[in-house]
């Protein structure tokens, strides 16, 4: 009797148990998925030349879609070195300090934000973290920013690239130079030859003056020279005079 119920009672708890499991397995399979923000490259090594970085972020508002996103570049990339080669329409890539920001138009509510840049050489490294703020069209924003070390998890892991080793003889690039001074296109102050307006007016009165005053100074010593003669011949006049009339008497 005892052995009869012990086989009962097993056929019935397996389905059960079973049952139970499937519940768990199907709970946990409809359960939200995790989003986050991925980047992959077309020639993943280091010191690699002119390689294209595909990034996605994946929408995880129910309310709004995404607008920019900001990333922050590892060590070794400048953002000077980096091209928009892709983008959601109308979205423009503008440099930062420490990366750049792309955006434009909010995307459709749960429409993940794919673009691709070109850089001008990946770094001498093993992988690269490509911080990122995520913003949306109601200002919500979401943090990809935590590097994992160690293998261990995160809740908002940044964008990592991992790099294979450099080529044979592969060789890091110089930095492009900074743009030169643009030369001034307003023409240089010459001295003018002659001065012109109210300044060249009164030159032209001070050297008027100037010669005035050489004529009259001119013509009063011609009178004092003149008068000078005439009281000589005066005198002479008269001493010729006095001695005729005294010779006479």
């Amino acid at each position: 009797m005892s052995t009869n119920r012990s086989r009962i009672r097993l056929p019935l708890s397996r389905p059960v148990f079973t049952a139970a499991a499937a519940l768990v397995v199907l709970g946990l399979a409809a359960g939200p998925a995790v989003a986050h923000a991925g980047v992959t490259a077309s020639d993943p090594r280091a010191l690699a030349e002119n390689v294209t970085l595909s990034f996605t972020s994946e929408a995880e508002s129910d309310t709004a879609g995404i607008a920019e996103l900001r990333v922050v570049l590892p060590q070794g990339i400048a953002p000077d070195a980096v091209a928009l080669k892709d983008a959601p329409e109308e979205w423009k890539l503008t440099a930062t300090p420490d990366g750049y920001a792309i955006g434009g138009p909010a995307l459709a509510t749960g429409t993940d934000a794919e673009y691709s840049i070109t850089v001008r050489q990946l770094p001498d490294a093993k992988s690269l973290a490509f911080k990122t703020l995520e913003t949306y069209g109601d200002g919500k924003v979401s943090r990809w920013i935590e590097v994992p070390a160690g293998g261990e998890k995160v809740d908002n892991p940044a964008p990592v690239l991992e790099l294979k080793a450099a080529a044979p003889g592969a060789r890091a690039i110089a930095p492009s130079p900074s743009p030169s001074p643009t030369p001034s296109t307003a023409p240089s102050v010459q001295p003018s030859a002659a001065p012109s307006g109210p300044v060249a007016s009164a030159g032209a009165r001070a050297t008027g003056e100037e010669e005035a005053g050489g004529q009259e100074t001119g013509n009063t010593t011609g009178l004092a020279v003149g008068a000078g003669a005439t009281a000589l011949l005066l005198a002479a006049a008269g001493f010729w005079w006095v001695r005729r009339n005294r010779g006479g008497a």
